[in-house]
C-alpha cells in the first residue's frame, strides 16, 4: 500500500487493500448488505492536473480516461460502473429517489434531471454517489428498512440542512425512521483548513457558535474558522439521528491534498473524488 495513503486511516476510516485503493467506513463496512468507498487521486490513468483517479467528466480531462477510472474504482469496490447512478450537484438541497432505470445515468447515458445534491434508495444494485474536493460527503444507512442515502454539503448545503432533508426523504420515501438511521462523514475539509468570511461568517458564528472560532486577527477582518463536520453532526442530531450513530471520518482533503483532491488548493484545475454507496444485490 502506498505510505502516503496509509497515513489517511484514521480510527473511523480505513484504505483498502485492492490494486485501486479507496477509503472505506470501519463500521458501515461491517454491514454485509451494503458496498461502500470513497476514492482517492491514486490509481487511475488521468495525467496532469487530473492524476490519476478523476472521476469528473466536463473539468478538461479526456471522457475515455473517466470512463476507465471508474471502471477501476468500481471493480474495486465490487460492482460495475452501469449500476452507478450520478448525482448533479448546484449546491442546493434536492433530494431525489434513485431507481434500478436511473443506472448508468450521467456515466454511460445521459442524466434526465439537473439539480440533485442527495440522493435515495431502498433498491439493491443501484451505486449511489456524492462528489468532493473539500465539501462534506455524507452517507446515510438504515438497516432496519435497508434503505441508503448520499448528500453533498457545502456550506450552502449545511445551510440549507440538506442532511436533515435527506433524512425526512428517507422517512417519507422508506419509512425510515432517523434513530435507526446511521450517518456517516466522509473526506472533506477540516476546520483548521476551512476559513470564511463576510456574510457566510456572520451565519454560522450565529447558528452554530460551537463549531466556529476565531482568532484575534480574524476578529478583525471578520472571518472565522468553520468545522463542517460538526455543523453536520448537530443537524443529523437536531434531525433526529442519534449521537452514536453519527461517524465523522476525520480526514481532510486539504490536509492530504497529495492523494485526495481539494478545491482550495488546486482550484478549478483539479479532478475530482467520489464516494459511492450501494445496497448489496440479494
Amino acid at each position: 500500500m502506498n505510505q502516503e495513503l496509509e497515513i489517511l486511516s484514521t480510527k473511523e476510516m480505513a484504505v483498502s487493500g485492492t490494486s485501486v485503493p479507496f477509503l472505506y467506513f470501519k463500521r458501515l463496512a461491517a454491514h454485509p448488505g451494503v458496498k461502500h468507498g470513497c476514492s482517492t487521486r491514486v490509481g487511475g490513468v488521468s495525467k496532469g492536473c487530473f492524476s490519476s483517479m478523476n472521476l469528473g467528466f466536463g473539468r478538461g480531462d479526456a471522457d475515455e480516461n473517466v470512463l476507465e477510472n471508474y471502471d477501476r474504482i468500481c471493480d474495486a469496490m465490487g460492482f460495475a460502473k452501469e449500476q452507478v447512478v450520478l448525482s448533479a450537484q448546484v449546491h442546493e438541497t434536492v433530494v431525489r429517489r434513485a431507481i434500478k432505470a436511473d443506472c448508468g445515468k450521467g456515466i454511460i447515458k445521459p442524466r434526465d434531471y439537473t439539480s440533485v445534491d442527495a440522493q435515495i434508495t431502498n433498491e439493491p444494485g443501484v451505486a449511489l454517489t456524492v462528489f468532493m474536493a473539500d465539501c462534506v460527503p455524507v452517507f446515510f444507512y438504515d438497516p432496519v428498512a435497508k434503505a441508503i442515502g448520499t448528500a453533498h454539503a457545502g456550506w450552502r448545503g449545511t445551510i440549507g440542512r440538506i442532511a436533515e432533508k435527506t433524512v425526512q426523504a428517507m422517512e417519507k420515501e422508506f419509512g425510515s425512521k432517523p434513530e435507526n438511521i446511521e450517518s456517516y462523514i466522509g473526506v472533506s475539509i477540516c476546520k483548521d483548513c476551512y476559513t470564511v468570511g463576510g456574510e457566510v461568517a456572520e451565519i454560522f458564528m450565529k447558528e452554530y457558535p460551537e463549531a466556529t472560532s476565531q482568532s484575534s486577527e480574524q476578529k478583525k477582518d471578520g472571518t472565522c474558522q468553520l468545522d463542517l463536520w460538526q455543523v453536520n453532526r448537530i443537524i443529523l442530531e437536531q434531525a433526529g439521528v442519534k449521537p452514536e450513530n453519527i461517524v465523522i471520518g476525520g480526514v481532510c482533503t486539504k490536509c492530504h491534498s497529495d492523494v485526495l483532491y481539494s478545491h482550495r488548493v488546486q482550484g478549478n484545475d483539479r479532478g475530482s473524488l467520489v464516494g459511492f454507496l450501494m445496497l448489496a444485490d440479494e
